[in-house]
């Protein structure tokens, strides 16, 4: 049994684009949902769709193409506005390149946003 979904969501698409595959199954979860939402806005997958099923669902996720390495990030750091930066050099291999997913008091977004908004939060995830 699988206790961290975001986790598993995020191999899961990792491992789809290793392979070369078009689209992902995913396990749903609202924070799951949420975190595909960031990713779609930046581009990083083309579109996702919410599959019910008789106990849970899934996300059909459809890959573009444009992930090279995301992951979860555990245990989840709390940041304030200032210490992006330092994460940002731990997690992504450039500067301005790729995202951190960040859950903020105005929902989940990526830390360039919550930047502009001068928000700290809790660091979900990284995509580049």
């Amino acid at each position: 049994m699988s206790f961290d979904t975001l986790s598993n969501a995020m191999i899961s698409i990792k491992n789809a684009e290793m392979i070369g595959k078009k689209f992902c199954e995913i396990r749903a979860s609202k924070l799951v949902g949420n975190v595909l939402k960031v990713l779609k806005n930046h581009g990083y997958i083309k579109s996702y769709e919410f599959i019910k099923e008789s106990v849970g669902g899934k996300f059909f996720v459809e890959l573009s193409g444009n992930i090279n390495n995301c992951g979860a990030i555990r245990p989840r750091f709390s940041s304030s506005v200032t210490e992006y930066e330092f994460y940002e050099r731990r997690y992504l291999p450039a500067r301005g390149f790729g995202i951190l997913v960040v859950s903020t008091t105005k929902g989940i977004m990526s830390q360039r946003e919550a930047i502009e908004l001068g928000l700290g939060g809790v660091l979900l995830a990284y995509v580049y």
